[in-house]
């Protein structure tokens, strides 16, 4: 194109050869970012549960926000999102929530995400106008289809619990005790689902979030071994920030792993976090 653009030196010719190339830079980025994605579940659905931490109202209110910046972001790939359960807080925002992402990768592409996520802000709950900061957890596990098969859960394991559904909802809701909670005794894992119409469903979408948990502290067991036998340091638990989100005094969202930050606060709300995803990805590339 390049050669025929120097034969005519048409200008349209050289926004064509220019927009091409835009579009394989693209491509090949997406496609170094999928030849990441090769491990077992990474094309695997994804559930992702988001806990608030320290700091009281302001951490349920960040809570709610991750919840709805992780919506916005499945929305923007065109992946279906579906919400399991959800805890909401006393004055603001959620203690607890978890929704299940349905699209190729969700999993794979996810799973970076998972950690502690810290807020720094003016406080809109404190009326000093004090900042605050807040923190909120993401956990991350693929779902399993066939759960049966990738994980065992003996009967004697499980305590399952039926109740009363909450929040609005259809004729059955506040009425029937179709929400199921199911506590794993060995690991004091505690799961729930209310949004199935029926308490069948919602034990068997809870049975497989049980699973896909189970699984998840599975292989950060595996890989925590496999890190101790190439003498690395590894930090499996979610004690440490992965990345700050600065309302004020300024305006920034920074991963502490990669470096990659980004001035434009809004946009990553609204799922804008490819860029963080797609940096640690390609760190793993090259470590």
């Amino acid at each position: 194109m390049i050669e025929l653009y120097n034969e005519d030196e048409d200008e349209a010719f050289w926004e064509e050869l220019q927009n091409n190339l835009e579009v394989l830079e693209k491509e090949l980025d997406k496609w170094e970012i999928e030849k990441t994605l090769s491990g077992e579940y990474d094309s695997y659905d994804a559930i992702l549960t988001v806990n608030a931490g320290a700091g009281g109202t302001d951490a349920q209110d960040w809570a709610q926000m991750l919840l709805r910046m992780y919506t916005r972001w499945a929305e923007s790939h065109g992946w279906g999102v579906e919400l399991l359960d959800k805890s909401d807080g006393e004055e603001a925002g959620i203690k607890s929530a978890t929704i299940k992402i349905s699209g190729k990768y969700a999993f794979g592409l996810a799973k970076a995400e998972r950690g502690v996520h810290r807020l720094v802000r003016i406080s809109p709950f404190n009326a000093n106008g004090k900042r605050q900061t807040s923190f909120a957890s993401l956990e991350v596990s693929p779902v399993l289809e066939d759960f049966e098969k990738a994980i065992s859960i003996p009967p004697d394991d499980i305590v399952v619990e039926t109740m009363r559904s909450g929040g609005a909802g259809g004729q059955n809701v506040n009425k029937v005790e179709t929400a199921v909670r199911i506590l794993h005794k060995p690991t004091g894992i505690v799961v729930k689902c209310q949004q199935q119409r029926s308490q069948l469903q919602n034990k068997e979408t809870a049975m497989q979030m049980l699973a896909s948990k189970l699984l998840a502290i599975k292989q950060a067991e595996h890989d925590k071994k496999l890190a101790e036998l190439k003498g690395e340091n590894f930090d499996i638990n979610f004690g440490s920030q992965i990345r700050s989100y600065v309302f004020h005094p300024y305006k920034m969202v920074k991963d502490h792993r990669t470096g990659y930050e980004v001035g434009n606060v809004d946009s990553v709300m609204d799922g804008g976090i490819d860029g963080f995803i797609e940096a640690y990805l390609k760190q793993g590339i090259s470590a």
